[in-house]
């Protein structure tokens, strides 16, 4: 029998474990954010580590063609050089999502809060598959998040996946500290992806207290490879699936899901992929929804996500802004006009929706919903004719209404940091405004 014949012959398994025995290779170029190898038998999101003058530095393989491996360093590839032997290694380990709990760790499951080390577990396929969208049980309940605005007129249920949109300087990470603070979660997982490394420590200090017993934290800052901001992502997600699968209710919190997709960026075009809209490959838009649809509600369990996105020029139509609008369950846009008035959170009402709130909250509750985001709307639109004198009480009913309830409407918006609104409560003050329900005994 003939080579070609016995290659045919051979059983998969046999023939893959002759393949694999290809373990170990040498750098043959490095170009830009890439280094290059041959000899080695890789799989996509395999762990190397290249031997340097330095020591050994990790690396992840990215891509392959023929017999050169595409790899992306971990770490500073200081000590570089041509034919520097290549092995791959072991994947790294998830680490004990119980023992996480409370802790800060980096986008390698690593501890970084001085607190000691964290045991390690297996990485599992658990969560990896994809979710049969035919067993995913509907979001019928409601889920509070102790954040008024948010609980009365954008509603979110358990296992909902929202968008947190907002640009630079109108207040994400106060409301997202807001939301990880007062949401009725049983744990909290907290991802920053690719933020500057000064606001972590303040972030945790400032709007976490410190940090939470039933929360993790994973960190990969702005400094981190590319691999390595995603790595931190995928982390983050695999830590909240796992005590989905234990039966508790999860929130998500991943900021930012633009970061998320400026590291597949890069990644893209080092590979050479062609750069469409503000240069994001072809590979970005297949991220996005595969990091999403990872969370949300299941038989045993939920993840209810909350992904903030960042406004560029606070341009809606920005291509993420736009891709994540169309993945997400709901999107949450905080206004810079808003944030400028003195009104926090900024949450913009008539430019948001939760696409479940007609699922989850009562028709009555929903009616002064919809109530509230008209007058607000409409008072908004007319906003520049009425600061100028020009308009006309009488000559449109919904405006005249709109402009006598306009300061009950904005005290409505605006809840200090360090305040909490139940949903019980919300959904009370805003039968209140409308003259429906009883005044609140403080």
């Amino acid at each position: 029998m003939n080579a070609e014949g016995l290659h045919f012959t051979l059983p998969w398994a046999i023939a893959r474990q002759i393949v694999r025995a290809r373990r170990s290779g040498r750098v043959t170029s490095s170009i830009g954010l890439l280094v290059e190898a041959r000899g080695l038998s890789a799989e996509l999101g395999e762990r190397a580590e290249i031997l340097t003058a330095h020591g050994p530095k990790a690396a992840e393989v990215v891509g392959f063609k023929g017999e050169t491996s595409y790899l992306m360093p971990l770490d500073r590839m200081d000590g570089l050089q041509v034919d520097a032997p290549v092995r791959l290694a072991m994947t790294l380990p998830v680490p004990d999502a119980m023992a996480a709990l409370g802790r800060i760790i980096d986008a390698s499951g690593t501890a970084i809060d001085g607190r000691g080390p964290l045991g390690q577990q297996k990485s599992t396929t658990q969560g990896l598959e994809r979710i049969n969208p035919l067993v995913r049980p509907p979001i019928d309940e409601v889920l509070d998040v102790g954040v008024a605005s948010i609980n009365a007129l954008i509603t979110v249920g358990k296992g909902q996946r929202v968008g947190l949109f907002a640009g630079s300087g109108v207040g994400k990470s106060v409301t997202l500290g807001m939301l990880a603070r007062n949401t009725k979660a049983d744990v909290v997982i907290l991802a920053m992806i690719g933020e500057r490394g000064r606001e972590v420590r303040e972030f945790i200090e400032d709007n976490l207290g410190g940090g939470l017993p039933h929360a993790t934290v994973v960190v990969s800052p702005a400094d981190d490879s590319p691999a390595l901001r995603l790595r931190g992502a995928w982390l983050a997600t695999e830590l909240a699936e796992f005590h989905r699968h234990q039966g508790k209710n999860v929130l998500l919190l991943m900021d930012s899901l633009t970061r998320c997709a400026q590291a597949q960026r890069e990644i893209g075009l080092a590979l050479g992929e062609p750069p469409t809209t503000k240069g994001y490959t072809p590979s970005v838009f297949a991220l996005l929804p595969k990091l999403v649809e990872r969370t949300g509600r299941t038989e045993a369990g939920s993840i209810t996500a909350f992904y903030t996105v960042l406004m560029e020029e606070d341009d809606l139509q920005d291509p993420i802004v736009d891709a994540a609008r169309a993945i997400l369950d709901g999107h949450i846009v905080l206004s810079r006009r808003l944030a400028d008035a003195g009104i926090y959170p900024a949450v913009d009402v008539g430019a948001s929706v939760s696409r479940l709130q007609t699922r989850i909250v009562p028709e009555a509750e929903r009616t002064l919903s919809l109530r509230f985001k008209a007058l607000w709307s409409r008072y908004t639109e007319q906003e520049d004719l009425i600061s100028m004198g020009a308009y006309q009480r009488g000559a449109d009913a919904l405006t005249d209404e709109a402009i006598a309830r306009r300061n009950k409407l904005a005290e409505f918006l605006r809840q200090p940091a360090s305040q909490q609104v139940t949903y019980a409560e919300s959904m009370a003050r805003l039968r209140v405004l409308f003259g429906e329900g009883q005044a609140l005994i403080p």
